[in-house]
């Protein structure tokens, strides 16, 4: 559907109008928000269930007070034998050819880790220097809260006779890797199809430069076993003519990076990222890199951070310090995670890792794989309608233009959603930033970034409206 750019622009009395709107909604947003942080609500396995059910209620009761829905549940999908954490979906229908938008976000967050390191309760919501901070508060609940403070502005605006179709998914099992996911949209077609998807799970270029986050990569994960004796033996006895194991996996653990630091497995796809302003001085005070440690790759640091490949040894069996002895270990086991460049089959891209691990493994060792796990890159259509009209939303609520980044993590789940509905539009927004340290100790939200996100969803929601697209 082509939609002529004038029509996706939002003239300065309509913004005005939702601002103050927003704002005079916000006092209630922060407390949603805060609410929904006092919910601890993890998705593992080691964690207690019922706060999940708590939080998925809590959810659903907020989207059900809007009055604006045909349906609110809580539902869940099944996999491999194991009913999935609670999701909850809603629906309003479009009418007379509006565009029908699903916003999604997900209520159950990370484990708070280390809680020596957090500078406030991890659960508690606090207020410090313009930041929220609480384990969730940025990931995603902060998306929540964004998501309802919209549909809130949409009504307060056109009043509770609209037109544009508005839906909702929020996931229930993000961190713990979406295992019911496709199952779940599956089941939930009739809920959730869509001409526009609002992922609202990412981050901003700047708390005040807004951003669509246009590329991701993808996941390749690969457990291995390496091999070199049928048990542990004596190292002073037979150290010098047999080679122990963690000597084999660890030389052929640094056979995945060259001499520079870039990924050496070959046939490994690359392109390049948004040219935007990211110096190495930025990217050590982001990422927390020690005064005299070295950048690792070749070209820009974007491109290395979201359109290239890496690699990454997250974890190694083997005999712990405290308990090693004088052997000489049989068998080790580690984990490699490798991320995909956009564009990059995961099933191709594990060939290629497996391939090279082969051809590398040093002193004939014998080599095992283990537990996979494979994730799809994305890189979104730039041409359709949407994003036009979510860049002119940003730039509007913001006050700067909108920018394209992309994001070296990953979120396989939307492929899911490309193939369950390849008709409709991908949009992912966010309101994290460089400094919301989500997943680690001290995630926080920053709270102009979270107003200014209401404001381009609800242009974006009040605009669309207008459009017929069916």
């Amino acid at each position: 559907m082509n939609i002529p750019e004038d029509s996706l622009r939002h003239d300065s009395i309509s913004v005005a109008l939702v601002k103050e709107k927003v704002d005079a909604a916000f006092p209630v947003a922060i407390a949603n928000l805060g609410d929904l942080v006092r919910i601890p609500g993890i998705a593992w396995d080691a964690f207690d269930p019922q706060q999940l059910e708590l939080s998925a209620e809590a959810v659903a009761a907020l989207f059900r007070e809007t009055g604006i829905f045909e349906l609110v549940e809580i539902r869940r999908a099944e996999a491999n034998g194991k009913v999935g954490a609670p999701a909850v979906v809603a629906r309003r229908e479009a009418r007379n050819g509006r565009p029908q938008v699903l916003l999604y976000a997900h209520h159950d967050v990370q484990p708070p880790g280390d809680l020596s390191v957090w500078n406030t309760p991890e659960f508690q919501p606090t207020l410090i220097d313009g930041r929220i901070f609480g384990r969730g508060a940025a990931d995603d609940k902060a998306g929540i809260v964004t998501h309802l403070t919209a549909i809130k502005t949409l009504v307060e605006t056109l009043g509770s006779d609209f037109e544009v179709g508005v839906s909702i998914f929020i996931e229930g099992e993000e961190e713990a890797g979406s295992p019911t996911f496709r199952n779940f949209l599956e089941a939930n077609r009739d809920v959730l199809a869509a001409d526009v998807i609002i992922v609202a799970d990412s981050a901003n270029w700047t708390t005040t430069i807004p951003a669509l986050t246009t590329t991701l990569r993808g996941l390749v994960s690969q457990v291995i076993e390496v091999q070199t004796l049928d048990h542990a033996v004596h190292s002073g006895m037979f150290g010098g003519a047999v080679p122990d194991a963690m000597t084999a996996t660890l030389r052929l653990l640094a056979s995945l990076h060259d001499e520079a630091g870039d990924v050496a497995v070959e046939g490994l796809h690359s392109s390049k990222a948004a040219e935007l302003d990211f110096t190495e001085e930025q990217l050590r005070i982001d990422s927390g890199l020690l005064d005299g440690v070295s950048a690792i790759g070749t070209g820009s640091i974007l491109d290395r951070i979201w359109t290239k490949p890496s690699i990454t040894v997250i974890g190694i069996d083997a005999m712990s310090v405290a308990m090693s002895s004088n052997t000489l270990l049989p068998s080790v086991k580690a984990k490699i995670s490798m991320r995909i460049a956009p564009g990059q089959e995961p099933q191709d891209a594990l060939a290629l890792l497996r391939a090279h691990l082969e051809n590398h493994v040093p002193f004939g060792a014998k080599l095992s794989y283990g537990e996979v796990e494979l994730g799809k890159p994305f890189e979104a259509n730039s041409a359709g309608w949407a994003k036009k009209l979510a860049e002119a939303s940003l730039s509007a609520a913001f006050g700067n233009d909108s920018v394209d980044i992309g994001i070296g993590g990953s979120i396989p789940f939307i492929a899911d959603l490309l193939e369950v509905f390849p008709a409709a539009q991908i949009l992912v927004t966010g309101v994290e930033d460089a400094d919301s340290r989500a997943h680690s100790p001290n995630e926080s939200v920053h709270v102009d970034t979270l107003r200014g996100a209401m404001v381009a969803e609800s242009l974006f929601l009040i605009k669309g409206n207008d459009l017929r697209v069916n």
